[in-house]
């Protein structure tokens, strides 16, 4: 079985692939192609064939997480949108609701205002009303103004259109029927309905979250359609996957009827990665407790793993560009802090890092590709730290001094420093920026980020991980093997997963198991018809995690907890019990005498696809001194002195298990550089994967 891994990030593009019967693994890198991703990904997968001998055609699961839902968001690239919605709830997403982003602040950006998915005058009202409990239709849908109002939309140039109706989480007969006459009168348009995106209460998120389905809709299904088409072209007629925000994988299919499922697709795969290689260097017995920062070329991404799981992000927290996203996804903090993040002085004279980045192109100075601006890889090179050995394998050059000059010119000469404290300084900035960034995941959340292991990889994360740690007093850090394609390779360590959810309220202590039962029998139903439409044996395949978001009644917002296994709803006295003790555990207090509400039932299909395995590395020879390749002045900051020290050189490649490296030391390999501070060491442990001590 061969799985082809392929992450398109902001500087690079990164493959894997792995053959499960020859238990053979292999990584590439390649730029990325901003203009047209999917070309510099055909580059990479054309010459990562070539390189391992592999036909095209032998491929059996190609895997992708991208960037292209996330973009096409947070740089306006979306389509013009259109959407049809109850009379008299047209301003919704213009409304929002009474919190704003900046409770004090009276200068605020609002962007669901001032940059609307949707404009006022392509937001169409139309007679229609069903009303709760029971989804009762108390106006009929006007049929004759859905179809003049979409006749008005394909005129204005609307190429996608969102139908969003007050209380169809109830019932979607109006959305389904209204979406049949606009797709009969424009049917050219992208059309999508707020029951297929998600059918939950809360009307704001609700619509916002269709609205963005719409908008980037049309990118999203021509690159998804571009990618297979050129794939085939290729000579691969493997099936296509695509990573999705709540770290599971879904079909092309399905991925063309909800691309807002892939907002931060890339990022979730790392974190995934992040996990696999955290758990099998967790002792046995002890919790999988694990910070993952994936640094890369334009930012850095920041995940928490917490007692084996990782942490989702809540409904009142995800949102994507301001705009709020009601959707399953990874809890995951992204800054504007990357190898590629450019370093300058701002006009009172302070020193910043990012968050703009020189991308891929130009890409920083020592990339020699026209970069003006010193970069946080500039800074590494000013400071000795890149080899030109190490650097993509040798395929690219690097212009050393065209770094330093850089570094001089746009900062220490401003500041008055020499380029050595000026590229340290870079450094602090970017790592101090990454910890505070940490900090809001875990401290202002309870957790103790000395208790977790932090796993840092990306291109640029193993080369921070160190400072990083040292400053957040975290005791154990872990690069992993291949660590500047960690993203792709967790493509190959998940399932595929379908997420299905229905909104009933309905208070525990006086409910009806068997009628709740009943209402998961309809998710269960669905999901595994999903599975199977996809290929997954319902008896060996797929697993079914029953879930509910529940309050105590009265309350404004929900814990979700489990209620069940494999289509069985526990005893409702047990699901109390479990939120009570939810509640106690994320606010500290509980009350047991009050009614527990649960408002959502949730059903996540999980289909079981071949994954990649753990390859063990041959116990060390030799002395690792053996295997210094070259000894040089390197230049470190420890303790706020400024030390420059001889460092040892090692290609990690030659590293075995049981090799201890002492700082200062630098390893480098093809998709990476890790950084050994002279108050660390780094061991080399089963599987290759390189443990950070702090010493000192």
């Amino acid at each position: 079985m061969k799985i082809l891994g392929i992450d398109i990030g902001g500087t690079f593009t990164d493959l894997y692939l792995v053959d499960n019967v020859e238990n053979e693994q292999m990584i590439h890198k390649v730029s990325t192609t901003p203009d047209n991703p999917s070309k510099g990904a055909l580059t990479g997968i054309t010459e990562l064939c070539e390189m391992t001998g592999t036909a095209p055609s032998a491929l059996d699961y190609v895997l992708h997480g991208t960037t292209i839902a996330t973009n096409a968001v947070l740089e306006s690239e979306g389509v013009e949108t259109g959407m049809l919605t109850t009379e008299n709830y047209r301003d919704i997403t213009h409304i929002g609701r009474h919190q704003r982003p900046q409770n004090y602040s009276i200068q605020q950006d609002i962007p669901w205002q001032d940059e609307p998915l949707v404009e006022r005058r392509h937001r169409k009202p139309i007679p229609e009303r069903i009303v709760p409990p029971d989804g009762n239709v108390e106006i009929p849908l006007d049929e004759a103004a859905v179809e003049e109002a979409t006749r008005v939309l394909r005129a204005d140039g609307v190429d996608a259109i969102a139908i969003c109706f007050l209380f169809s989480y109830l019932d979607d007969t109006h959305e389904q029927r209204a979406k049949e006459i606009v797709e009969d009168v424009h049917p050219d348009a992208y059309v999508t309905t707020s029951s297929e995106v998600h059918p939950q209460f809360r009307e704001f998120e609700r619509f916002t979250t269709t609205a963005m389905n719409a908008f980037i809709g049309p990118p999203v299904t021509d690159y998804i359609s571009r990618f297979k088409y050129e794939l085939a072209d290729a000579g691969v007629d493997a099936e296509l996957h695509i990573m999705q925000s709540n770290g599971g994988i879904a079909t092309e299919e399905l991925v063309a009827e909800k691309p807002v499922s892939l907002l931060f697709s890339g990022p979730a795969a790392g974190i995934l990665g992040g996990k696999w290689r955290s758990g099998a260097n967790t002792p046995e017995g002890e919790p999988n407790n694990t910070i993952t920062l994936d640094m890369g070329g334009t930012s850095a991404d920041i995940g928490i793993i917490s007692d084996d799981e990782i942490v989702e992000a809540n409904v009142r927290e995800t949102d994507i560009g301001g705009y709020p996203v009601m959707i399953p996804m990874i809890d995951i903090e992204t800054i504007g802090a990357g190898g590629g993040s450019i370093a300058y002085v701002d006009q009172g004279s302070a020193f910043r890092v990012g968050p703009r980045s020189a991308g891929a192109m130009p890409g920083p100075v020592c990339y020699d590709r026209g970069g003006t601006e010193p970069t946080v890889t500039d800074a590494h090179v000013t400071l000795g730290r890149i080899r030109e050995e190490f650097f993509l394998g040798g395929q690219m050059s690097l212009d050393a001094d065209g770094a330093a000059t850089a570094v001089g010119a746009s900062l220490a000469d401003p500041l008055g420093m020499d380029s050595v404290e000026a590229a340290l300084g870079v450094l602090d900035i970017v790592n101090s920026n990454m910890a505070n960034a940490i900090r809001a995941k875990t401290v202002q959340k309870g957790r103790n980020p000395g208790k977790f292991t932090l796993v840092a990889f990306g291109g640029a994360g193993p080369m921070h991980a160190a400072d990083v740690a040292r400053e957040l007093g975290v005791e154990r850090t872990l690069i992993p093997n291949s660590p500047g394609v960690l993203s792709a390779v967790g493509l190959s360590t998940t399932d595929l997963q379908y997420d299905y959810i229905s909104t009933e309220f309905t208070l525990t202590h006086d409910a009806d198991h068997g009628e709740i039962q009943a209402a998961y029998d309809d998710l269960v139903a669905q999901a595994r018809d999903r599975l199977r439409t996809d290929g997954i044996d319902a008896d060996t395949g797929m697993t079914i995690e029953m879930t509910a978001d529940c309050r105590y009644e009265g309350q404004g917002y929900e814990l979700t907890i489990p209620v069940g296994e494999d289509g069985s709803l526990d005893s409702l006295s047990t699901i109390r019990k479990r939120f009570h003790h939810a509640h106690e555990s994320g606010f500290g207090h509980s009350f047991t005498d009050n009614a527990v509400e649960s408002v959502n039932e949730r059903v996540t299909g999980y289909g079981e696809i071949p994954s990649t395995d753990l390859v063990a590395v041959p116990e060390k020879e030799h002395d690792v001194g053996r295997h210094v390749l070259a000894e040089e002045t390197v230049h470190f900051r420890v303790d706020s002195e400024t030390k420059s020290r001889v460092t040892s050189f090692y290609d990690r490649a030659d590293l075995q298990k049981g090799h201890v490296v002492d700082g200062p030391a630098i390893v480098g390999e093809k998709d990476s550089t890790i950084i050994v501070p002279p108050d660390f060491e780094g061991r080399v442990r089963e599987y290759g994967d390189i443990e950070l001590v702090h010493t000192e």
